[in-house]
Order: C-alpha cells, then sequence, then structure tokens
C-alpha cells in the first residue's frame, strides 16, 4: 500500500509469511549502544566519587556538580530505556535537562537543539526495541490471530490512510503512543519510516518542552498545552488536506459525468 495514498482501502491485506526483521541482531545492537554510553557514564561518576545508587537516590544533587557530558550521558541511558516493558515518564526529565540550572548551554537556542536531538535519538532506539519486540511477539500463532480480529481491521485501515504522519503526530502530543507502535508492528509498517517518524515528532516534542523550560522555568507546564496545540494543527493540516482532495476528485467526477 502506498504510503501517501489519501484513501482508505475497503480490505487491508493481512501480513503472511515470516517477516525480515533479526530481533537477536537488533537486540545486540541495542546492548551495545547501551553499553557504549554507560561504560563512559560511570567513569565520570567514579571520578566525582559517586555510585550508581547515590545518583539514583539524589539524582538533583548529583546533577548539581555533574559535567554536561555526564549529564547527557544519563538523560541518553534513562530515555533509551523508556519503552514500553519499561514505561519510564519522560517529560519530567527532558524539562529538569533543559532548566537554566542544569541546562548544556547558557542558550536557549543550543539547549533546545541538544536537549531535543539527544532526546529523539534515545526515544527513537527505545521505540525500535518495541518494535522488535511487537514483531518477535506476533511470530506465535496464538497472538498474530489479533490480525484477524475486526477491531484490528478497521485501526490497519485508519492507519493505512497515512502512517507516517499518524506516528509523528502521536509521538508529538505527551500522551503514551503505545497503541500506535504496536499498530505500526503488526501492519509490517517500514522500520526506516517508522524510525524517522519516530524521530521526527519526538524531536518536535522535546525541543518546545526543552525552549518552554528553558525560558519559563518550573512554570514551563505550559509546554503540555503548546504540543497539543501543535498536535491539532498537524492534524488538522491532514485532515484538511485530506478532505480537499475528496473533494476534488467528487467534484472532477460529477464534471466527467456531466460531460458524456
Amino acid at each position: 500500500m502506498d504510503a501517501s495514498s489519501t484513501e482508505i482501502p475497503d480490505r487491508v491485506p493481512v501480513p503472511e509469511g515470516r517477516d525480515d526483521l533479526s530481533v537477536k541482531r537488533w537486540l545486540i545492537v541495542y546492548a551495545a549502544y547501551l553499553v557504549a554510553m554507560a561504560v563512559p557514564a560511570a567513569v565520570m561518576l567514579r571520578g566525582m566519587g559517586v555510585s550508581w545508587g547515590e545518583l539514583f537516590a539524589d539524582p538533583a544533587s548529583v546533577a548539581e556538580r555533574a559535567p554536561d557530558a555526564l549529564k547527557l550521558l544519563i538523560f541518553a541511558i534513562y530515555i533509551s530505556l523508556a519503552c514500553t516493558f519499561l514505561p519510564l515518564p519522560t517529560g519530567a526529565i527532558v524539562a529538569a535537562v533543559s532548566l537554566r540550572e542544569f541546562a548544556p548551554s547558557p542558550n536557549v537556542w543550543v539547549t533546545t537543539v541538544i536537549v531535543a536531538s539527544i532526546g529523539a535519538w534515545a526515544s527513537m532506539m527505545a521505540n525500535l526495541l518495541d518494535f522488535h519486540l511487537f514483531t518477535w511477539m506476533l511470530r506465535h500463532h496464538r497472538i498474530a490471530q489479533v490480525r484477524k480480529s475486526r477491531i484490528y481491521r478497521r485501526s490497519a485501515r485508519w492507519f493505512a490512510r497515512q502512517p507516517f504522519a499518524i506516528l509523528v503526530i502521536f509521538n508529538v502530543i505527551p500522551i503514551p503512543v503505545d497503541v500506535i507502535r504496536m499498530l505500526a508492528a503488526t501492519y509490517r509498517y517500514s522500520l526506516p519510516r517508522f524510525a524517522a517518524a519516530n524521530f521526527l515528532g519526538r524531536w518536535i516534542r522535546y525541543a518546545v518542552l526543552a525552549m518552554v523550560t528553558f525560558q519559563l522555568g518550573q512554570r514551563g507546564s505550559v509546554a503540555v498545552v503548546a504540543l497539543l496545540a501543535i498536535a491539532i494543527v498537524l492534524g488538522g493540516g491532514r485532515v484538511g488536506t485530506h478532505a480537499y482532495q475528496r473533494w476534488a476528485e467528487k467534484r472532477a467526477n460529477r464534471g466527467a459525468t456531466g460531460s458524456v
């Protein structure tokens, strides 16, 4: 199905056969990625005379003394672990590293780009872990039967309309999107596009959170309203475009019929 299609298919094909993903290879890559961040973080903590236990017990105190590189490494590790199977909240830590006293730069734009880029990459890795684990689960016959359910078929028809845009929008708004990730895996959506949509959506979300928190400090909760507004604009734009295209097609069809 062409992702750019504006028509909702009457029937959504049920994926058959084995998928092309190697879950074992991904888990190796993901583990190596975490170790590559954990090792230098552990070295820096040891240099400060701080244990992991002390970090978890009083993170604010450690953060005040920690160099920017260590703060960002811990930030990246935490976000990379925040997946469906370990549902850690992400908004609070994004806001924390964006406060003026903890921010990686005294410049709001530099802080926004750094926090949003690292956070979006880390969230993308966590979401890719979800995608692979959901795919592995769907290899079991009983779980795969969900694809034959009426709810799945309706959801898949909706998702097939604009999968990339749907993933971006649901990553922008500050609510759990586990169902959308499950649907993408069940639908066997393109993995590179899934990764790109997750990165883009989370980059927008974290950029708004970082910028608003840096500027307003503890009043940064207004960022939630800003994110909802952005999601409404993005979603409304898609709906409006689709409605216009349908109207134009119907008008063209009426014109063709009348000229016969």
